[in-house]
């Protein structure tokens, strides 16, 4: 995209027309409607019409031509008065002999309410997205786009694009007073084209081309442009999945989410991305046949760096056109959603970049961040931080969360960095930060902004979810609001994780001195709606894959995976694996490329495979695994103290009914282990890590008969065979009286 910069006067106009005029030859104008268009003057009305790229302007219907004013791109015509008037339509000609035909937009009615605008200064109007950025639609008998922004320090703004030669003095919108709306309905632009806003600071003069914030299509990287879209046209099929989300028990259902980063899953000929309708198919098989309840996105709202994964969002409203078109996208979740698989969309909120083109000083101020940097910028991230406190700032996220739930029937959000979000100290230096206004280090503006957040997408989408990305000790953050809690549904148990990995890091032979990190977590892990992540950002910056975190040879590393996803898929909390873990990927995570399938060809890699997906099947079959996973009536200690043996036992509960589960933590085999069960009766071996289809020796238990023998607290037990480095869960198949 190329722009054609037209913007300076020549002197010899500025002594031929009023200085409003000359202020919009300029771009200098903050309301050109009050110069253009049409105006009553006594018993007449008088166009003028402004533009810079005709040599002639003719009024149709019938034909009359309009005075140029010497010396200028400024025609006017006084014409009879029109109490009810009829939108001018015009027919101009170009330096080159091209005719055009158009209607004058000045001419038209302002087309935003002022209740609208009342609403979104409030903070309080959810569906904003329909109000601003670019609307396809018939006014008055007139097709056209109507394009409104929000820029309150703007001095000019203006709609270029390839439909007036990128010319800012072409389109120059209406001020809608103090509010700081801007809108402009331009007819004949149609779906397909090519804009941006244009704006000229009214403090410093500077003026910078923005993307639509709130645009639904973006060319593809490294171009910026918006493009004009139409309403929708998708036709969805995913009826029965919504009315079943809605009724839905989420928290006491199975959830086992595989995570995915859309550019590097798999890749087309020649690297090639993959379109979302090709995704659909091959993703949706792929994880269907695995077992997994949900997929969550990695964020594909459209972001210009491929190496930020999404995470630099600057289209929030756009799905990445890397992939293909909104309907595209559309059918990607439509078509997963019929396959019984929910969708979830990483979204951030917590930050955004500086690019040019994008919100960072948007209207040539600090307008969605803080001007101040010791709130406004995330050093780590070389980000901005947006103003929570500004009401439209606000109404902005919340309703693009809400655009994603309502326009694309998303499952749910999965919030970035909510701990960074929470604290005005995050990862800064004593003396790079301000205390809110009662010394505190906490983000009282951020916390209103996640409750509203939370209260507006459950209160509008029932059933939908929203996950915090939350690392710290935050109270309540997946409790009600109304309780003193920030409301979100889940939160990612980044505890639990490094624990886990910190634990499975450890020689065999030295773990008997780490045995709380594996037992630590049930102090807590009942105080939150909790989710298991073995995520992303595990699997990268030298952090090694899961696979080579494990110590060992190379039997020793597999059979540690197997036992690490045994452990996650047996403890309370939903399940969170990234791609290319589910069947042991040796490099870390590359998003330039696809992941490395070439090494299911060996059998350890499939049996890493197979046995994530019968570990789905056991895990979404049986409820004392997933019934009381928030509830500590789910859960119960069978031994957590054999530190010496590093090994564990627990129960999993759905009233009556349990399974045992068993882990060993090292290589030695462990026979005549001795573990008490609540109930006499057969035992069945229902799950072995060290399956021989697994890669594993086959060491394990058939059936086993409880003996009355009391011990670890219950009043029988059953003696078992503990394979190495591998977890056994059993199923009581018969109860004798005890």
């Amino acid at each position: 995209m190329n722009r054609k910069s037209r913007t300076a006067s020549h002197s010899d106009k500025r002594q031929t027309i009023p200085e409003q005029m000359q202020r919009i030859a300029d771009g200098r104008h903050h309301d050109p409607f009050s110069v253009l268009g049409r105006h009553h003057d006594g018993r007449h009305d008088l166009i003028t019409v402004f533009n810079p790229h005709a040599e002639s302007v003719v009024i149709t219907g019938p034909d009359q031509t309009m005075r140029r004013i010497e010396g200028s791109d400024f025609f006017q015509l006084t014409i009879e008065h029109c109490t009810e008037p009829t939108p001018v339509r015009l027919r101009w000609q170009d330096k080159f002999g091209n005719t055009h035909e158009s209607v004058d937009p000045y001419c038209l009615q302002p087309q935003i309410s002022d209740f609208d605008i009342h609403l979104f200064n409030q903070g309080k109007h959810w569906h904003i997205y329909k109000i601003l950025g670019a609307h396809h639609r018939t006014n008055d008998g007139v097709t056209g786009t109507l394009f409104a922004t929000w820029a309150p320090n703007a001095e000019r703004v203006s709609v270029v694009g390839d439909f007036n030669h990128w010319d800012g003095r072409c389109h120059a919108m209406r001020n809608r007073g103090t509010n700081g709306v801007w809108e402009i309905f331009i007819p004949g632009v149609s779906p397909g084209a090519l804009y941006k806003f244009e704006i000229r600071s009214r403090h410093h003069g500077r003026v910078q081309l923005k993307s639509d914030p709130y645009g639904q299509t973006f060319q593809v990287r490294p171009d910026t442009a918006s493009i004009v879209t139409t309403d929708k046209t998708y036709i969805w099929q995913d009826q029965a999945w919504l009315d079943q989300r809605g009724k839905r028990d989420w928290l006491h259902q199975p959830m086992s989410i595989y995570e995915v980063h859309l550019g590097s899953w798999r890749r087309g000929p020649n690297g090639k991305f993959l379109g979302y309708r090709e995704l659909a198919k091959s993703l949706g098989h792929y994880v269907k046949d695995l077992g997994f309840t949900h997929i969550e996105l990695l964020p594909i709202s459209e972001h210009p760096l491929d190496a930020s994964w999404g995470y630099q969002t600057t289209g929030y409203y756009a799905p990445t056109s890397r992939h293909g078109s909104r309907d595209d996208f559309r059918y990607f979740v439509d078509y997963l959603h019929r396959e019984g698989i929910g969708i979830l969309l990483d979204w951030v909120p917590a930050h955004f970049p500086k690019d040019q083109h994008g919100l960072a000083e948007y209207d040539g101020t600090a307008l969605y961040e803080h001007e101040d940097p010791r709130r406004g910028e995330h050093r780590d991230w070389g980000t901005h931080i947006y103003n929570y406190g500004r009401n439209e700032v606000k109404n902005f996220l919340i309703a693009n969360a809400l655009f994603w739930l309502a326009d694309y029937h998303i499952d749910g959000l999965r919030v970035d960095a909510v701990a960074s979000m929470l604290y005005l100290d995050y990862s800064r230096e004593p003396d790079d930060w301000v205390p809110n206004q009662f010394g505190g280090n906490e983000n009282l503006e951020a916390i209103e902004f996640l409750k509203d957040l939370n209260a507006a997408t459950h209160e509008q989408h029932p059933g939908t979810l929203i996950i915090a990305e939350e690392s710290t000790a935050w109270p309540q953050v997946t409790r009600p609001t109304w309780t003193g809690g920030l409301g979100f549904s889940m939160k990612w148990n980044m505890g639990w994780m490094h624990d886990y990995l910190g634990y499975m890091s450890h020689d065999p032979i030295h773990r008997r001195h780490h045995h709380g990190q594996l037992t630590f977590g049930l102090l807590y892990a009942f105080t939150e709606n909790f989710v298991l992540p073995f995520s992303h950002d595990e699997v990268v910056h030298g952090k090694r894959s899961l696979l080579n975190k494990m110590p060992g040879d190379e039997w020793q590393r597999f059979a540690n995976l197997r036992l690490l996803y045994t452990f996650m898929l047996t403890y309370p909390g939903k399940k969170l694996l990234f791609m290319g873990c589910e069947f042991g990927q040796g490099d870390e995570w590359n998003f330039d490329s696809e992941l490395d399938w070439h090494l299911l060809e060996y059998p350890y890699h499939q049996g890493i495979k197979s046995l994530v997906r019968d570990l789905n099947q056991l895990y979404c079959s049986a409820s004392p695994l997933y019934r009381f996973e928030f509830e500590n009536q789910g859960f119960e200690w069978i031994d957590c103290h054999d530190a010496s043996q590093s090994v564990l036992s627990y129960q999993r509960k759905d009233g009556a009914d349990r399974l045992i589960v068993v882990l060993n933590f090292t290589p030695v085999p462990r026979n005549h282990y001795r573990v008490g069960v609540p109930q006499a009766g057969s035992y069945h071996e229902v799950f072995n890590s060290d399956a021989i289809q697994y890669g594993g020796a086959d060491i394990g238990n058939t059936c086993v008969e409880s003996e009355s023998i009391a011990w670890m607290g219950q009043p029988n037990s059953i003696e078992l065979v503990l394979p190495p480095l591998a977890g056994i869960v059993l199923a009581q198949i018969d109860t004798q009286p005890a």
